[in-house]
């Protein structure tokens, strides 16, 4: 009882003082809102509490004091805000699950991989001002290498949408890791800008439910290096 006391108290206040749009700037904070607020943190990662801290502008303040907080675990700020991103994630506890699971995919060889070859499909596609992502029938007879990550993407999106869905964080980064090798193969052998307009549009629409299916997990857009 104590600590929900605790917890309410720091959260109504930072709540109604971001109401009346008394929010902390600069090296300024007469309410102590950012203290409160990593009290709030440590509270709800200690105890593993399960709520929504906010949305909107008190949510961003949380992601800030969460980076500052997590910076001396050692957890990657990017990957904070690749995570907040996608919008909809207010549970401190499930988002730092997130976190913790995309920080040990990304050291993984076909973590880094990955996200060389999604920040290489989202350049493509957004020099093309290419923004579909829907699946569009084959008119065309593929090429092997452009079959295999069709292939992938039907197994690897649903797998790692379920995993999320059901907090399986590990889970959705082993799906992610089944598109590495494929998307590898897809740009050493296959042409996207091609000649055929048909075939450059799909081949542009993989490319974008490449892009998606990666946004099912975290924003890749988001991570450095």
């Amino acid at each position: 009882m104590t600590v929900a006391v605790a917890l309410a108290d720091k959260l109504d206040t930072i709540c109604s003082f971001f109401a009346i749009d008394e929010k902390p700037t600069g090296s300024k904070d007469p309410f102590a809102l950012r203290r409160a607020a990593l009290g709030i943190i440590q509270i709800v990662t200690t105890n593993g509490l399960r709520f929504g801290v906010g949305e909107g502008d008190v949510l961003a303040f949380f992601a800030d004091r969460l980076k500052v907080q997590q910076r001396e675990a050692g957890v990657r700020h990017d990957l904070i805000d690749a995570v907040f991103a996608l919008g909809g994630e207010d549970d401190l506890v499930r988002l730092l699950a997130r976190v913790h699971a995309l920080q040990a995919f990304i050291g993984t060889e076909n973590g880094a991989n990955l996200l060389a070859g999604y920040k290489r499909a989202a350049n493509i596609l957004k020099k093309e001002d290419f923004t579909a992502g829907e699946e569009i029938a084959l008119s065309y007879t593929p090429e092997p290498a452009e079959r295999a990550l069709v292939d992938a993407l039907a197994e690897a999106g649903p797998r790692a949408a379920a995993a999320v869905s059901g907090e399986d964080f590990a889970g959705a980064m082993a799906a992610l890791a089944s598109l590495r090798a494929p998307i590898d193969a897809f740009f050493d052998q296959v042409t996207v800008n091609d000649a055929d307009p048909a075939k450059r549009t799909f081949r542009l629409n993989l490319l974008a439910r490449l892009r998606d299916a990666v946004h099912g997990v975290a924003d890749f857009s988001k991570i450095e290096g």
